[in-house]
């Protein structure tokens, strides 16, 4: 019986050219540093052996991957679908290829992946909505390994990260719909480890008081940013001895459950009840009614993260950035005057 032929290595094409072993990984990943005569040397040799250079090999003896590592908390919503359209329509082109981790939401799981990936995997993370990255950036700053948080604030000055003025569109919308003549608004949080869910609910509560409304505990249902969060929370609150006339959910998705909970009750929005989300995802303007919500750039924040970790992988001494990119409130058909206010 034959055998198979075995695999040819980096090390056999280093013995059959006369190099040494990182000569071999200095030309797979193009460095500069190599003669001319040499290169060509080893080429002819990789061409000779039928020798593929793997990413593994680049690894070795220092060398690139020619890959950015992306960890996503889930695939299950346009808001990260639009985020790593971003990512990836930056990274076309250049040399390198786009990996994708799903954390499903496990802060364990998240810090793991971060260990592993930069220590043999990948020369770059983006890391989108980190559960508790500080469990793990002030390592990552310390080794100088190349990363960038997406909508989070970051942990610190050292600390690079992209994300939105979620305070801001938070207080807007709610003034916003204040201005409608709404009194009692029910809020449907994120996650509240996550600042950005934080940054949402504080919003919420500093446009009510500047409108001296006072800030009513049963009208605020904790969720997680999860669809099922929307349709609970919508539930608890027409439940209500006295229901809200209005609710802003912290993302689209716990919006659009909040609108299923709202019509299986026999009522209709926003005759009955108005509805509100947040990051403008694209089934938002196509749901009925389109859906009023905070619009989040999460395209240019996917682009501007790797914008930024691209600079830091070319200068690595660069000052790390932190950016927070502006929301706006999309006003469509989903919200209008409560129904006892006139007009």
């Amino acid at each position: 019986m034959n055998k198979r032929p075995s695999k040819v290595t980096i090390v056999d094409v280093a013995a059959a050219a006369g190099v040494s072993f990182g000569t071999v990984s200095r030309v797979i990943n193009n460095d500069v540093h190599v003669k001319s005569e040499t290169r060509e040397r080893v080429l002819a040799t990789m061409d000779r052996l039928n020798f593929v250079a793997n990413r593994q090999a680049r690894f070795l003896a220092g060398g690139k991957s020619n890959v950015i590592g992306v960890l996503v908390p889930d695939l299950g919503t346009g808001y990260i679908g639009e985020i790593i359209r971003g990512i990836d329509g930056e990274l076309v082109e250049t040399n390198y290829d786009l990996m994708l981790f799903t954390t499903h939401r496990t802060a364990a799981k998240e810090a793991n992946y971060v260990a592993n990936l930069a220590q043999d995997t990948v020369d770059g993370l983006l890391l989108v909505l980190p559960r508790n990255p500080v469990d793990y950036t002030g390592t990552l700053t310390q080794r100088k390994f190349p990363f960038v948080l997406i909508d989070h604030q970051g942990t610190g000055e050292d600390c690079p990260a992209v994300g939105a003025t979620n305070w801001q569109g938070a207080y807007n919308a709610t003034d916003y719909l204040i201005n409608l003549g709404h009194q009692n608004i029910g809020f449907i949080t994120g996650s509240l480890d996550l600042g950005a869910a934080v940054d949402r609910l504080e919003g919420y509560k500093t446009a009510l008081r500047s409108h001296h409304i006072p800030v009513r505990p049963e009208l605020i249902y904790e969720g997680t940013f999860n669809q099922l969060d929307g349709y609970t929370g919508a539930n608890r609150f027409l439940d209500l001895e006295t229901p809200p006339t209005m609710i802003f959910a912290s993302n689209d998705v716990m919006a659009m459950a909040a609108m299923d909970a709202v019509r299986e009750r026999g009522l209709r929005v926003p005759e009955d009840i108005s509805i509100l989300g947040f990051d403008d995802i694209p089934q938002a303007s196509l749901v009925r009614p389109a859906l009023t919500t905070v619009r989040q750039p999460l395209e240019q924040m996917g682009r501007v993260a790797a914008q930024m970790l691209l600079e830091i992988l070319k200068n690595p001494d660069s000052k790390p950035t932190r950016i927070a990119l502006p929301t706006e409130l999309i006003i469509r058909d989903s919200t209008a005057k409560p129904k006892d206010r006139p007009g």
